[in-house]
Order: C-alpha cells, then sequence, then structure tokens
C-alpha cells in the first residue's frame, strides 16, 4: 500500500476520534439537528425511535447493533428492531433533506459529486447483498457488502449525501434469500455499481448542481464512456476541456478488473492504469446524455 495513503488513512481516523467533552457539547444539539429529519414521520413512536437510535449511533457503546443500542437507553429491543428491520417507513424524504441542507450550507457553482464504491467485511452470509467479492478495505476479494457512496465537495466544506447499496446478480436471482432478508420488492431488481450511481446523481444531482463529476478508476470505466464523451466533447461542452486529478492518465480497462457495466463480474482487484486514481468530468450534459455513458444501454429509459 502506498505509504502516502496509509499516512493519510491513520490521519483520517485520529481525526474520527471524539473526546468525551466534546460528546457530551455535541447531544444537547442533536435534537435541534434532527428536527427536520423527524418532521417527515407521520406519527410519534418512529420519531422516538430514531432519535434513540441516532443517539446509540453516536453513544460510546463497543456494539451499536439495535438491541445494545436499546438496552444501552433502558428500552426493550423489539419495538427499535422492529422500527430497523421490517417497520414500513419511506427514507425518500430523509434524503431529501440531508439534500436540501447540503445545497443550502455548502453548495457553490463549482461544486464536485464524487462517485466511490466501498466494501465491509462480513463473517455470514445473511445480510443483505454479502457476497464474495472485491473488498478495498482488505484488499482482496472476500466476503463482504458493497455500497455506492456519494459526497459532494466545495469551497465551503464536503460531505456524504446518499448512499445506495449494492446486490449481487446472486440475490436478485434467489427470492428465498431475499423474502428471507426482506428486500424491499421494489428493490429486488439488479442494478449494476454504475446505475446506482446514475439513481443518485438523478435524484441529488439536480438540487445541488455540480459542476464536476469524480470518481476512481471503476465508476470511469464503462464500455465506450471515454469514446462518446471524447467524441463529443466539443459539441456538449465548448470552452470546457479534459481534468485530471494529480497524477492522473488514461484509463484504460486494467485485465480481471470489474466488468465494464460496473457489476464487478470478475473476483480480481479492480487495478487502474498505473497513475490513474480518479477523474473529474465536467457536468455539461443532460442527464439523458450522461445515462448514455455511464450505462450505455438505459439511454432512452431516463428522463431529464
Amino acid at each position: 500500500m502506498d505509504a502516502r495513503y496509509t499516512t493519510r488513512k491513520q490521519q483520517l481516523l485520529e481525526e474520527c476520534q471524539v473526546a468525551p467533552e466534546i460528546f457530551d457539547q455535541v447531544m444537547p444539539r442533536l435534537t435541534t439537528f434532527m428536527a427536520p429529519f423527524i418532521e417527515t414521520f407521520c406519527r410519534q413512536e418512529p420519531d422516538q425511535h430514531a432519535q434513540t437510535y441516532i443517539r446509540g449511533l453516536l453513544s460510546d457503546l463497543e456494539r451499536k447493533n439495535v438491541e445494545s443500542i436499546a438496552y444501552r437507553f433502558g428500552q426493550d429491543r423489539l419495538p427499535l428492531q422492529r422500527f430497523i428491520g421490517w417497520a414500513p417507513w419511506d427514507d425518500a424524504p430523509l434524503r431529501q433533506e440531508l439534500t436540501r441542507q447540503v445545497a443550502q450550507q455548502l453548495g457553490q457553482a463549482g461544486g464536485v459529486l464524487v462517485f466511490d464504491p466501498s466494501g465491509f467485511p462480513k463473517s455470514g452470509s445473511e445480510s443483505v447483498g454479502v457476497a464474495r467479492q472485491w473488498c478495498g478495505r482488505l484488499g482482496k476479494v472476500d466476503n463482504c457488502q458493497v455500497a455506492v457512496y456519494l459526497g459532494y465537495v466545495s469551497g465551503k466544506g464536503h460531505t456524504l449525501v446518499d448512499m445506495r447499496l449494492y446486490l449481487p446478480k446472486e440475490w436478485t436471482q434467489d427470492k428465498a434469500r431475499l423474502d428471507k432478508a426482506s428486500v424491499p420488492t421494489d428493490r429486488r431488481g439488479y442494478r449494476s455499481r454504475h446505475q446506482l450511481a446514475l439513481d443518485m446523481l438523478q435524484e441529488s444531482g439536480v438540487h445541488l448542481t455540480p459542476a464536476w463529476l469524480a470518481g476512481d478508476d471503476e465508476m470511469g470505466r464503462p464500455e465506450g464512456l471515454d469514446t462518446h464523451r471524447r467524441a463529443r466533447w466539443g459539441q456538449r461542452s465548448a470552452g470546457h476541456r479534459e481534468r485530471e486529478m494529480p497524477g492522473g492518465g488514461p484509463h484504460a480497462a486494467a485485465p480481471g478488473g470489474p466488468s465494464g457495466d460496473g457489476g464487478g463480474g470478475s473476483l480480481s482487484r479492480p487495478r487502474p492504469a498505473r497513475g490513474s486514481e480518479s477523474r473529474l468530468l465536467p457536468l455539461q450534459w443532460s442527464c439523458r446524455d450522461l445515462a448514455g455513458r455511464l450505462c450505455p444501454r438505459s439511454q432512452g429509459r431516463t428522463s431529464h
């Protein structure tokens, strides 16, 4: 692993440590922060469960599962488990409120949307979407979950905006497994990681109005992306040209890397071309144009 990456990773981990005195000062402000989010619930019970769960995630509990959080606040575990596990409630309003706040507080004309898949090691087989696939945290193929994250960066700051859990094809084709894990029926169709990124762009990109897209090598690898972009650059983006992160270069598909549709078809490590780490793309295309480049087969099924 690159020494600079290791050093920076350690610095980030140290920044995540919260001193007890700071934590004590944050908790009274949590209610104010959560107010616009819990207003999206229609009943008092979900409001209370949401606050309990968030307070538990921010607490000093070593194992932050639902049962431990409920006991930490002297509550029965079943109501909180039902709220988190199988009670029907819509998370879309929560995501929309977060996007609104990010746009209001951090939005700038030159903002950047960043897409990044991330893996979470798992030891069992029942967590939703778990499978043997590339896990960047471990640096190898292993049993893990993978999610695609959307972040926003501007001169005012940076934050996460949205995420989507990736379901491998072996999951979407196994109804019994989907039923056992209580996967919502409208989320059971297969979506590649590039399609998940496009979904988030269509939902959040309109409100955040970014000037640039950024992503790692995998997110810039769909078949035909570079060809179409270079061919139409002058027509669609007069006065703009391709920009790359420091040390960037042409992103050639690496042997044994993920398939071009972002589905992680290969079990090999997604190796970028030498010197290529991430890429910035100017958002001068419409969502339909971008859909045709990220997922060529989906063009014509997207809307502005």
